[in-house]
């Protein structure tokens, strides 16, 4: 059976959040439904560093990360909006 190929085109996208080592840190987005373990950044070094790339479509995007269960804007990314719930988003234009 063939499959449909995507021809969404995407960017690489590198995401970086500081936490406590050993914390939880995801991110979630629109441009992922805001499936909120869907995407997990790993500290390879134990210091706290959080990293992880995606390939996100182009367009406009918002997004937050959760860090150990707990929502957290972006604190790199100056660009943001209120949402629908009345809190933060960061925004992420991916051209």
């Amino acid at each position: 059976m063939a499959r449909k190929k995507n021809n969404v085109r995407r960017r690489r996208v590198e995401f970086e959040y500081e936490a406590d080592p050993g914390s939880e840190v995801y991110v979630a987005g629109s441009f992922n439904d805001w499936k909120e373990d869907a995407k997990k950044l790993k500290d390879q070094d134990g210091n706290g560093n959080f990293k992880a790339a995606a390939m996100i479509p182009l367009g406009t995007h918002e997004y937050k990360f959760k860090v150990s269960g707990k929502w957290c804007i972006d604190p790199n990314n100056p660009n943001i909006s209120k949402n629908c719930h009345g809190t933060l988003n960061n925004v992420l234009i991916v051209e």
